[in-house]
Formats: C-alpha cells, structure tokens, sequence
C-alpha cells in the first residue's frame, strides 16, 4: 500500500473517530467558545408549579425552553440544574405537554423527564427512574367559601364533582371518595385551577406542593387537609427521573441526587413556592 494511501486512511478513520465522539446516549453537544460540551436535554411540562412552570426571563435561576423566547422555573428545574452540573453537561429545557414525555424520552428528543412524575408500576415497563428527588401525599384543592371546604375526610366529598390530570395516579384515587361524581380528566393544572375558580368543578386532586401553590398563587384556593386520606403506594407520591432502558447515566445521576440533602431539598420546594409567577385573583 502507498504512502499516500495510508495517509489518506490515517485521515479518514481520525474523521470518524472524532464523529463518533460527537454522538451517543449521553446526549447532543453545543459549542461554546469552541470547546465542545455534551447536552442533556430535559423534559417537562413548564406548567405545574411549583415543580416547573413557564415566564418571561432568567429571574430567580430559570432556564431558556429550548426553540422558544420562554424560560422555564421552578423546583424540578433546579434539579435538572444539579444533574446536569454534576454530569459536567450543559442543560436544556425541552417543553413537552405532559402524554408526549414518555414518548419523547423513547424516542430521544430527550435524554430525561424531570417533571414531578411519579415512578409508578405501569410506567417502569416502558422506562426507568431514578432514585426519588421528592416525596409528598395527594389534597383536593377547590375554591374557598364552597360547599367541600370544611370537608376532612374523602366521605365528606359525597356528591362532589372531582377530577384530576390525565394519565395520573391522581386520577385513579378520586375513585376512593364515595359518590363522587368523577369528572373528565384534564390535560393540565392551569386548566384545572380555571375550572374550580369558575365552579366547572368542585375540586382536584394534587399533591401537596401543587395545592399550596394554588393556595399562594391566588387568595381564592385552599385545599384539604384530609384525616382519612386516599390510599396509596409509595410510588404514587414519590416524584423521580424518568429515563430511557439502561441508560448509561442513571447510576451518576442517583449519586448526584444522594449528594442533595433533605434539608436542601425542602428549601428548593419553599424557594419554588414564593417564587412562582402569580396568577389574577
């Protein structure tokens, strides 16, 4: 074989080899100063405060949607913020409506759900979770000065007309309150809110963070503070990383996780709480 030959080989191979550095599980890779950096591209709704909503700048720690003029905040994106330093990658925020995450993640137009999503039973067999980032218990939430406002145990909501997110165990468990009248599951909390301020609905269900967000964010809302609660699973109200079969990243990421503590974890969900953008009341 020639000189110019191997040469030419030598060349060819060096091209593919630096191609294939580019590509992979662990995400896509950005420019920035001419040093190139791998992506972790996250996926959430950015309207579920206060683990991740959507507004208009950078203030307090969010994060630009990516292909949008929108950031993204709240706790699940301080979370990501973490993973993705720890990972040594840069992070960017995909806004997904909430029946399109797992498809996206199955499919790679995200690497990762972070997204207040509970690593139930039924979505383990088609991805995986992490550890749990947050843990919390399921309130109904409803407008203040209505009939279920006094309501304490799930037999008081007798009548009541109920509903919860779409594909959630939130609203598997309004079948637990007598008599309910289970209404159509809706496909976000906004929609939500609009319908127990406007009396479409008399309450939903929701975790604990989500209630006391509703609560804050407009004087109307309260929630329950149930003594005979829904029955659940651990699963149901843990909140964990969704990611794809296997993924190389997964164990780095639990020790990322194990590295926040309790007490930083709290802080993060209070932080998140007070800041979330206020709705009219």
């Amino acid at each position: 074989m020639s000189r110019k030959l191997l040469l030419l080989l030598g060349v060819l191979l060096t091209t593919l080899a630096l191609a294939a550095c580019g590509t992979g599980e662990q995400g896509s890779t950005s420019s920035n100063g001419g040093v190139e950096k791998a992506v972790l591209k996250v996926g959430m709704e950015a309207g579920y405060a206060p683990f991740n909503w959507t507004q208009q700048d950078d203030s307090n720690g969010a994060v630009k949607i990516s292909g949008t003029p929108e950031y993204a905040g709240g706790y699940d994106v301080q979370i990501a913020k973490k993973i993705a330093n720890g990972l040594g990658m840069e992070l960017e925020v995909v806004k997904i409506e909430w029946d399109g995450l797992v498809p996206a993640l199955q499919s790679g137009v995200v690497d990762a759900i972070i997204a207040g999503m509970s690593p139930t039973e039924k979505r383990k067999l088609s991805i995986d979770f992490t550890e749990n980032y947050y843990t919390s218990d399921f309130v109904i939430v409803m407008k203040k000065g209505g009939k279920f406002e006094k309501a304490k145990t799930l037999a008081d909501y007798k009548g009541a007309k109920i509903t919860a997110q779409l594909n959630t165990t939130n609203y598997d468990v309004i079948d637990q309150i007598p008599e309910v009248k289970k209404q159509s599951a809706m496909d976000n909390f906004p929609a939500m809110r609009v319908a127990v301020e406007t009396g479409v609905i008399d309450g939903y269900v929701a975790e604990r963070p989500e209630a006391i967000s509703a609560a804050a964010a407009n004087k109307k809302f309260t929630y329950s503070e149930l003594k005979d609660g829904f029955k659940t699973e651990p699963e149901d109200t843990a909140i964990a990383i969704g990611v794809r079969k296997q993924y190389e990243l997964t164990d780095k990421m639990n020790e990322i996780l194990k590295s926040i503590s309790e007490d930083d974890r709290q802080k993060l969900m209070k932080d998140a709480i007070s800041q979330q953008p206020a709705s009219n009341e």
